[in-house]
This record gives structure tokens, sequence and C-alpha cells, in this order.
């Protein structure tokens, strides 16, 4: 009789890797590491993964499309552009300072090894509607005429940056500090 994975279980194994890449770093833990920070044997682990890349490609699936969803939370497409590009910047800029450790996760992933050619291949899908966002403000001659993959490697290259300021200054952003980030990015994208 084969037993049913419980979600509250993977959503325990996937809070305690993010925790402890975040500590150790994605090449520094082991199954040992992860069901021990899960509270768990690690032959449960494996009933729910095979193997560590198993766990992270399934991890990182989860974060990139989470990730996504709340970037694009409350975007109205018929908005002026520049008021939705702000919308969503400040979503990921919210989801990034409130989920530090995910967002280091994603990080260390996005180069990683670990991560298997079909996981890429998703997460590039996953990342169709920056590349739309980007296209739209280019037709709209509103945005730099470049290629939309530097466009947005700067702006979340800039954001991940910010995060890191913050996170271990200990230093909370402020409003003004937070719109002044926004209008330099905006400064830097628009044509």
């Amino acid at each position: 009789m084969v037993k049913l994975k419980d979600d509250k279980k993977v959503t325990q194994i996937f809070q305690a890797t993010v925790k402890l890449v975040a500590r150790k770093g994605l090449s520094g833990i082991t199954m040992g590491d992860i069901s021990k920070e899960a509270g768990i044997a690690t032959g449960t682990l494996y009933v729910y993964f095979k193997s560590k890349d198993e766990l992270i490609n399934a991890l990182f699936a989860a974060c990139r499309e989470n990730s996504v969803q709340v970037s694009f939370k409350g975007y109205q497409p018929n908005r002026p552009f520049k008021l939705g590009f702000r919308q969503i910047w400040l979503n990921i800029l919210r989801y990034k300072l409130q989920n530090f450790e995910e967002t280091v996760f994603l990080e260390q992933c996005y180069h990683s090894p670990f991560i298997t050619a079909a996981t890429r291949e998703k997460a590039l899908q996953l990342a169709a509607p920056f590349y739309e966002l980007m296209k739209r403000g280019q037709q709209e001659q509103l945005v730099k005429s470049v290629d939309s993959g530097l466009l947005l490697t700067f702006v979340m290259g800039t954001m991940n940056e910010l995060i890191r300021q913050t996170h271990y200054s200990g230093i909370p952003l402020s409003r003004s500090r937070i719109n002044t980030a926004f209008d330099l990015c905006w400064d830097a994208l628009k044509a």
C-alpha cells in the first residue's frame, strides 16, 4: 500500500530547506540537515523526495510560482504603464522583504547546477509576464528599447541589493527611501 504524501509535511520540509539554505548555502546542506531542521526522520524525507536535487527543484519551482503570483497581485494592464510597473515593483519589494530566506534561496538557485533544464524552462515560462510588461513599456516608448532580459536584470539586481542592505543593516525602509529607490529605477529604465 502506497502512503499518501501530507501537504503539511511538504510545507515543513520546504520551510526547513529555505532556512538552512539562508544559513549554510545551497551546497552546504544535506538531506540529514533538512530532516533534522524539519523535525522528521531522514527516511521520511526520502519518501517525499528521492534526492536533494529533486527537493531543491521542487522547492525552486514552488517559490518561483509563488513569487510571480505575488508580483502581479493587483496589477491591472489597462492602467497607465508606469502605475502598473510601480505596483509590480512594490509587490516584489514587499515580497522580498517579508520572505528574505526564500529570496536568498531563489538567488542561489538561479545559477546553481542543482536546477535541471526542465525546472529552468518552467521558471522562464513563469517569467513571461515580466518580459511582456517590459515589451509593453517599449511599445509605448516609455522604456528603453534594449534587451528585456537586461532591463529585468538591472531592476532585480538593484532591488536585491536594496533588500540585502535593508536586511543586514536592520534599518527598515522608510516610505521616502522606497520612493527614491523606485524613482532611481524608473529613471534608469525610461526612454
